[in-house]
């Protein structure tokens, strides 16, 4: 217990001070962008890897999230750092009704209904031009010229969406989850309310997506329903950062996240379109070797490198 203290005591502290050892303009982009993938992942995880429902559809909360930020300046000409309370929360709104229907279906089923929930907000947002602007999107004006205050905020969303999943795992909520994930039926007949807590795991995880998603729009300054809506680049990546650093892990999601921002970033400016593909084999190959994921394999790691060190040691003995 001591030794998690003081490695989590060190990781925060190598984050608050991170931005003013690397003050490159670029590199902290990348910080950032790290930090909106892993509050998304953070979001994903609860749902689908403690809940066990995979859901194609987060970019749903995460566009309306961002809509929720965008559409305040575009309409009232108000300032989009109050969509950090309005995206959530209608993000939070639209995922009871979402839940309500499409938690009747399982596995398979449950996850084309979210795709299908996430085209649905890419069409309505799309052909809605008097109150989203259509395919033109909003764009609203730079808030900060540092990118200082962008990262804390960022970094507080994240810390926060940690926080808040550690609390619910380890509460009887969390408990409920994994029973649902592994065996419905055994949960069910053990007298668990199964919607309920489906339901319980859905809206904090539609609320981060939807935070993450209102940061974004205030980070980046413009949106569009094909770019905060996109199944490709949102849903599915989401999923792959999950896959990464290791589903129904605490810190999977913000590991994948470091890898997924900085390989995409590495790879597209030295293949261009091709980084796609080549980044697809490497998610293959983490798959196939690492089926739980860097962090879901921490342990099995540890183990053949203390096989390695005393196959070296015995060698030089």
């Amino acid at each position: 217990m001591l030794k998690k203290f003081w490695f989590l005591s060190i990781i925060i502290i190598i984050a608050i001070i991170l931005p003013f050892i690397v003050q490159s303009s670029y590199y902290q982009h990348i910080f950032i962008l790290i930090l909106i993938w892993g509050t998304l992942g953070v979001a994903w995880n609860l749902l689908g890897g403690y809940t066990g429902q995979v859901s194609f559809g987060h970019a749903a909360f995460f566009g309306v999230g961002a809509y929720g930020a965008g559409l305040l300046a575009f309409h009232l000409h108000i300032s989009p750092w109050w969509g950090m309370i309005v995206g959530p929360v209608a993000a939070v709104i639209i995922s009871i009704p979402i839940g309500l229907i499409c938690f009747r279906l399982r596995g398979p089923y449950f996850a084309l209904a979210m795709l299908a929930v996430g085209e649905i907000c890419r069409l309505i947002f799309t052909e809605w031009v008097p109150f989203t602007n259509g395919a033109m999107g909003i764009l609203t004006l730079t808030t900060f010229s540092s990118k200082l205050p962008y990262y804390y905020i960022g970094l507080a969303i994240l810390s926060f969406s940690v926080y808040t999943v550690y609390r619910l795992m380890n509460s009887r909520a969390g408990y409920y989850f994994v029973s649902i994930r592994e065996d419905q039926d055994a949960a069910e007949s053990l007298g668990i309310p199964t919607t309920k807590y489906k339901m319980y795991s859905l809206i904090p995880s539609a609320f981060f997506s939807g935070l993450a998603g209102a940061f974004y729009m205030n980070y980046m300054n413009y949106i569009e329903p094909s770019v905060v809506f996109s199944l490709p680049d949102v849903s599915i990546m989401i999923i792959l950062v999950v896959i990464l650093g290791g589903v129904a892990t605490l810190w999977g999601p913000v590991v994948g996240a470091i890898i997924f921002v900085v390989l995409s970033e590495l790879l597209r400016s030295s293949l261009g379109p091709a980084h796609l593909l080549v980044f697809g084999v490497i998610v293959c190959l983490v798959i196939m070797y690492m089926p739980n994921g860097i962090m879901g394999e921490v342990d099995r790691i540890k183990k053949l490198l203390q096989r390695k060190g005393a196959r070296i040691g015995s060698e030089i003995t």
